[in-house]
């Protein structure tokens, strides 16, 4: 079985976002799993203050020294890149990696609510363009869609044939999948698109938003999809199944006190509930 999964994404001191939320759901789910930190990160951001470590230089040494150890993986996920330098660095890694058949999967963490995060310029968002070519699967939510095929990006909502439009601009042909998260419908509904590049289906999941926010449940999303995808389902089941299983942690921790640092996770794995 091919489970050898390299993720990189930020890693948080306090709060299960990340690689503190993706690493548990992998391992959980048979996966052998390794990471590469874009950032060291004291805390999640939603308290407010916090303190990050850029770790560019770091993520160069240590690619030199994985190249030298001929170490290899069968699927890259990334998520969180911290700047254009960074981007472009991990979009050579990946496309390198891709040669050797390496299955790569991208969340181009840029942005939501119709607006880019602190920091991220369109210089990013172009570099994010090309990483992005060279996935297997992407995973942007809405706003982070729209920035990328440069279509409907003052719309907060759109319509089902809209929505279409933006996959198709996103799959470069029909060469990729798109699972296309946090879609406002002008049905008044909100839907996951998605669309498989093996079995060429198109795809729409409507879903409750359920009135309470946790950081990191992108990322427990992100990781039950891959892991259910690299162990053979197709991508419409494992998109399904991540929703259900995001949802029922939600709602299960809706009275939790400090939201600030995300869902304990661990708990819900070791007692088989997800």
């Amino acid at each position: 079985m091919k489970n050898k999964v390299l993720l990189i994404n930020d890693l948080p001191g306090y709060g299960k976002v990340a690689l503190s939320a993706m690493f548990p759901v992998l391992s959980a789910m048979g996966c052998d799993i390794y990471n590469l930190p874009t950032a060291l990160v004291s805390n999640t951001l939603d308290y407010g203050k916090f303190e990050i470590l850029d770790t560019t230089e770091y993520m160069k040494h240590t690619l030199d020294v994985w190249e030298a150890l001929n170490f290899s993986f069968d699927c890259i996920c990334t998520g969180f890149i911290v700047s254009e330098e960074q981007v472009k660095l991990v979009g050579d890694y990946v496309r390198e990696q891709k040669e050797k058949g390496v299955f790569a999967v991208v969340d181009p963490i840029m942005g939501d609510d119709g607006h880019l995060y602190n920091g991220i310029t369109e210089s990013t968002v172009a570099n994010m363009r090309k990483l992005c070519e060279v996935a297997d699967i992407i995973t942007p939510n809405f706003t982070e869609a729209a920035f990328l095929a440069d279509m409907y990006r003052e719309q907060a909502m759109v319509s089902h044939e809209e929505a279409g439009k933006l996959i198709d601009k996103l799959n470069g042909g029909g060469k990729r999948s798109v699972v296309m998260t946090s879609v406002a419908c002008d049905d008044g509904k909100s839907y996951v698109f998605g669309y498989s590049h093996i079995s060429g289906e198109y795809f729409e999941i409507p879903f409750t938003m359920i009135p309470v926010r946790f950081p990191g449940t992108g990322d427990l999303f992100s990781a039950f999809m891959v892991g259910d995808v690299i162990h053979g389902l197709p991508l419409k089941e494992a998109v399904q199944r991540a929703m259900e299983r995001v949802s029922s942690l939600i709602e299960k921790n809706q009275a939790n006190q400090d939201k600030y640092k995300g869902i304990p996770i661990e708990q819900y794995l070791t007692g088989g509930e997800v």
